[in-house]
């Protein structure tokens, strides 16, 4: 089995610079018996253990470095309703589920809204995404998605945008039409997870960083191990995401890990504000390799994209990312970069995230393709039902047929790597 021991501290980004808590858990020194024991403190494993505790659970929750280290708190902050691979699942199962996977597209949404109020937890808020058109067929897409939201009587506020009134309210010429929902919105991705850390230690979740998994001895009651202790549990979940190699025999080659990389600018003028994003939305285009954005509390321009899937890390994040930011912005020619930064997001082939069980009693959930933010609220509820007994929505994920690519991880991501030469052709058509 492939371990490795990480131990490290945030890496540097604009989020660990205004990071509202420096954490500081125990590492795993003991002997444990739990109901649930939840290996990753990622979004994933945060959101899980915090529903969990609620409902009055007790749980340990592992974590390998700090609480949100990995893609959780490096994303680019942008709450999107929606789960990666969702017309797959309705078109395998039929239009019958349709309504139920329309209200698990926003749930993420309300779980975090309603965290954020409830636990008082200051991560920076705000409301309004806007999705933007580059092609024809793009502004196709976004006239049908309004027609769907003005079909179901969308309660809460949206607007589609023509190419002018995009350019008006975005200050770009990169862009042909935008359609926006009030109801997404943007924020600090690593400040909300250690603030739903916080709650979910507040209802009495033993946390636990800078203990690496080492294995797990599977049996009624599954123990996790670490070099220095042993929790066990009637139940595990692993949510690590593309960061833990545990269970292989079950799980290796089906997810990848690619690279994604943001860069922050320094703190732009008030007026650069008001031209290229006076309503403070976050920004994502709608090419299949695509780069998105938004802006800090502190008016800095957080700029992210064109993730690398081969699995190799850029020599420089600011050389790939600066063109790009000034292609649509070339006003910002000049403007100081004061970091970059990137991380690991996994892959899925099929784009479906990847649940299920092991023996009956240890839960995986992961892979959500870089649609991270929303996703991981909405599958740790699914996950915590589950393990409450309630399978049905669980079911949908676990039972999804996914492709295991044989031989070694390096040559799944050069296939992936392949595959996503396609779409960017595509992008470019």
């Amino acid at each position: 089995m492939r371990t490795i021991n990480y131990r490290q501290e945030h890496t540097k980004s604009w989020y660990a610079a205004t990071i509202s808590e420096v954490t500081n858990y125990p590492e795993l020194e003991e002997h444990l018996s739990v109901d649930i024991c939840i290996v990753g403190a990622g979004f994933t494993g945060v959101a899980t253990a915090l529903t969990l505790a609620e409902r009055g659970y007790s749980v340990a929750l592992v974590e390998a470095n700090r609480v949100g280290w990995g893609a959780s708190g490096r994303n680019g902050g942008q709450l999107i309703n929606g789960i990666s691979g969702l017309a797959k699942i309705q078109k395998r199962y039929g239009d019958g589920i349709a309504d139920m996977l329309w209200d698990l597209r926003w749930r993420g949404n309300d779980i975090v809204r309603e965290r954020v109020a409830k636990y008082a937890i200051d991560c920076d808020l705000r409301d309004g995404f806007v999705e933007t058109a580059v092609k024809p067929r793009h502004v196709k897409d976004l006239e049908e998605w309004a027609a769907e939201m003005e079909r179901r009587q969308f309660p809460h506020r949206w607007e589609l945008w023509d190419g002018a009134k995009t350019r008006e309210m975005l200050g770009t010429d990169g862009y042909i039409g935008g359609f926006v929902s009030y109801h997404d919105g943007h924020l600090h991705p690593l400040n909300l997870c250690i603030g739903e850390a916080r709650a979910a230690h507040g209802l009495g979740v033993r946390i636990f960083e800078q203990s690496p998994v080492t294995g797990i001895e599977h049996g009624a009651r599954p123990t996790v191990v670490t070099a220095k202790g042993r929790i066990q549990a009637d139940s595990v979940v692993l949510a690590g995401n593309a960061y833990h190699f545990l269970e292989p025999k079950q799980l290796a080659n089906l997810v990848f890990p690619a690279g994604s990389f943001i860069m922050a600018t320094e703190p732009l003028a008030d007026e650069v504000i008001k031209e290229i994003n006076p309503l403070d939305l976050a920004v994502c285009d709608m090419n299949e390799i695509l780069d998105y954005y938004r802006l800090s509390p502190d008016q800095r321009l957080l700029y992210g994209g064109r993730c690398n899937y081969s699995g190799r890390d850029p020599r420089s994040i600011k050389e790939i990312l600066l063109p790009r930011m000034l292609e649509l912005y070339p006003q910002l020619q000049g403007v100081r970069i004061d970091y970059e930064w990137g991380g690991k997001i996994g892959i899925v082939l099929n784009r479906v995230p990847l649940l299920g069980r092991i023996h009956g009693n240890v839960y995986y959930c992961q892979g959500y393709s870089g649609h991270g933010v929303n996703a991981t609220h909405i599958l740790g509820e699914v996950t915590a039902d589950a393990i409450a007994g309630t399978m049905e929505t669980f079911d949908l994920f676990a039972n999804y047929p996914h492709f295991r690519i044989p031989g070694s991880q390096w040559v799944g991501n050069q296939l992936i790597a392949l595959g996503m030469l396609y779409f960017r052709m595509k992008d470019l058509m």
